[in-house]
């Protein structure tokens, strides 16, 4: 690829092969469960959302040849609390799960804030090389993300827990229901609102961490050994 091209590319999507793939899992089993849910029920849904993970994560394995953590961490997060909504027979654990998680995140990354010991740091400081500074603002900016996102999800599942709202019409060849349940709701603002905002603010923190970028170290090789 052409350097002009790849400046171009990754002005416009300035994630890597990595950042791409963790995008992807997390998006992809909730537009998984979106469809299912919709065709054939919640039950199905959760179970499509439970394989999703599981296929996104040995993907992530794969592709990787290592476990990514935050990937990780959330999709087990996702398949115990797909298994108790199975149990239970009860949706509001899949949808509580996301409060809790971006909830703990938060309060992790305000932890380490408060402790001078940056969680962003400890996950990408071999990848990515930013002053002391930069992983600051850089955990500052995401912890106040993952709180609000915590307390809209919350809101929204409170809000529209008993919602019964006539679905337009010119949504119904997609959603197949002609009355959206608060779960159908509470994956519509998941889906559409807080994924895109999500990928946003990713973008603008790439962006915004350009002033703080370090050079990469140089690999120091034993002596003797020849470079390829």
């Amino acid at each position: 690829m052409a350097p002009d091209t790849r400046n171009a590319r990754r002005s416009f999507f300035p994630f890597n092969a990595e950042q791409t793939l963790n995008i992807a899992s997390e998006i992809g089993p909730i537009f998984v469960m979106f469809i299912v849910n919709f065709i054939y029920g919640v039950e199905a849904g959760v179970w499509s959302l439970i394989g999703a993970t599981v296929l996104a994560l040995v993907a992530s394995l794969v592709v990787l040849s290592r476990p990514p953590i935050m990937p990780f961490i959330a999709g087990f997060v996702t398949i115990i609390f797909g298994t108790l909504t199975l149990y239970t027979g009860d949706p509001t654990w899949v949808q509580i799960k996301v409060t809790l998680f971006n909830a703990l995140i938060a309060a992790v990354l305000a932890y380490g804030l408060w402790r001078k010991r940056y969680f962003f740091e400890f996950v990408f400081g071999k990848t990515f090389h930013y002053t002391q500074q930069g992983w600051a603002s850089l955990t500052r900016n995401a912890a106040f993300f993952f709180l609000i996102t915590a307390i809209a999800n919350e809101a929204v599942r409170l809000g529209f827990a008993q919602a019964a709202i006539p679905c337009p019409n010119e949504w119904m060849w997609l959603l197949k229901k002609p009355i959206l349940s608060g779960l159908d709701i509470w994956m519509i603002f998941k889906l559409f609102i807080v994924m895109p905002l999500t990928g946003l603010f990713f973008v603008w923190q790439v962006r915004a961490m350009k002033p703080y970028r370090l050079p990469t170290p140089a690999v120091v090789r034993p002596p003797g050994e020849r470079t390829a």
